[in-house]
């Protein structure tokens, strides 16, 4: 019982951890390749209506959130667990997903970057995370 606790704890601090470096990439990720101007994206309403004028240039730092953010989450989970290491690192990855699924549904992302984005940033890399972590330990 007191690994399964455990475990648990460190899959909710790898969200959170993993939420907050999402967060800051983003928002770095705005300073280095500036949104096209004249939106308020802190509106949905605003973000929408410059979704639609974004380059590809514009979706790295979003891909690099989505990805980095999984992966740190994963590997603290998978470094730090007693038991379930990449079923820990899975279910990270997964909350992740699912965040990046609910997006593909809110916003009006192209087509290409919503089959990267949920196909490379979420279960590759929380399962990479779970390999180096299991590395590290060894």
């Amino acid at each position: 019982m007191k690994n399964t606790l455990k475990n648990a704890l460190l899959v909710a601090l790898g969200i959170i951890i993993g939420g907050l470096l999402n967060s800051a990439l983003i928002n770095i990720g705005y300073k280095i390749i500036p949104p096209p101007a004249g939106f308020d994206l802190k509106t949905a309403a605003g973000f929408e209506a410059a979704l639609k004028l974004f380059e590809p240039k514009n979706f790295v730092f979003p891909f690099l959130a989505h990805a980095l953010g999984t992966f740190v989450g994963a590997f603290i989970v998978s470094y730090f667990s007693v038991k379930y290491k990449l079923w820990s690192a899975l279910i990270v990855g997964l909350v992740f997903f699912m965040g990046g699924l609910s997006m593909v549904f809110m916003l009006s992302s192209p087509l290409w970057f919503n089959i990267l984005d949920l196909v490379g940033a979420y279960f590759p890399f929380a399962f990479l995370a779970y390999k180096i972590a299991s590395l590290k330990k060894s």
